[in-house]
């Protein structure tokens, strides 16, 4: 058995300026031992390429955190895929690949040299609670009269949408670095007509041990935000957004509609190799 990885940078703008993700392909292992690995790697999250079990999909893939396993999540499809691919995966369908993971089938197109995902149905949205809202702005450390509009944005991780008056605002945010319990906030700004981009994001998440870490680049709160942006009229077509910019990255987020939301990015592998199977933690009796 032949346990390969790959480090992929996946909504780039230039190498090493995007989400690194770890891509892990032919072990066959627990859940228990990808999440060590998981943690070893020490990145948001590692995919695991599995053979799919639906008929309909092209692979399968297991998302993790450093806390927990997710059903979907953005910048690991994309570089999943991408991993996938440049493994010698052919899609049953030309120019349309289907992932299967926890949240069902995803289809994939490639566009241009970018790969975007169809962003995936919300599993709750709406208003958010006033308990719920006190807690974000606390862990934000901004008044409530900052908020343009709250709303639950969840398509897997558990997100909640904050949206300021402006890019400006989302970027001066100094959230606090530590909190217990489970929580995942996304900002979004817009920036002046004519910028090089129309939108700034952001994501804070809690990583399981209590402390709070923005996330570089989230291409499943992303296309949460696709949606709101055109439900409430906001965005009525194709635009760019920027996120990591706090972090020092400048992550790109292309988002196109043509009945569906696609939420599209530059990946590209920057390592690669093996691991010999002595070093699974399977083997270490995980």
């Amino acid at each position: 058995m032949t346990v390969r990885f790959a480090l992929v940078d996946v909504f780039h703008d230039g190498a090493f300026t995007g989400n690194p993700l770890a891509v892990v392909s032919g072990a066959d292992l627990d859940t228990a031992s990808m999440q060590a690995m998981t943690r070893w790697f020490n990145l948001s999250e590692t995919a695991f390429l599995l053979p799919p079990t639906d008929p309909a999909a092209d692979y399968r893939v297991r998302i993790f955190t450093l806390a927990h396993e997710l059903p979907f999540a953005g910048h690991p499809t994309l570089g999943a895929c991408h991993a996938w691919a440049a493994l010698g995966g052919t899609p049953r369908q030309p120019g349309r690949i289907v992932q299967e993971c926890g949240a069902g089938l995803v289809p994939i197109r490639q566009d241009g040299d970018r790969l975007a995902f169809a962003a995936p149905k919300l599993l709750r949205e709406g208003p958010v609670d006033e308990a719920t809202m006190r807690d974000i702005l606390a862990v934000l450390r901004i008044d409530r009269a900052r908020v343009v509009e709250a709303r639950w944005a969840d398509n897997g991780p558990g997100w909640v949408g904050v949206m300021l008056a402006s890019a400006e605002e989302v970027l001066a945010v100094e959230p606090v670095r530590h909190h217990e319990g489970r929580i995942d906030i996304g900002l979004v700004g817009a920036h002046p007509p004519g910028a090089e981009v129309a939108w700034e994001i952001r994501t804070v998440f809690g990583d399981g041990t209590g402390a709070l870490v923005e996330d570089p680049v989230t291409g499943s709160f992303n296309a949460a935000v696709a949606g709101w942006l055109r439900e409430t009229g906001r965005a009525t077509g194709s635009y760019v957004a920027a996120q990591g910019t706090r972090l020092g990255r400048r992550g790109r987020i292309f988002v196109d509609y043509d009945g569906a939301d696609w939420i599209g990015g530059r990946t590209l592998t920057v390592a690669e190799g093996t691991i010999p199977d002595g070093a699974l933690p399977r083997a270490a009796g995980l």
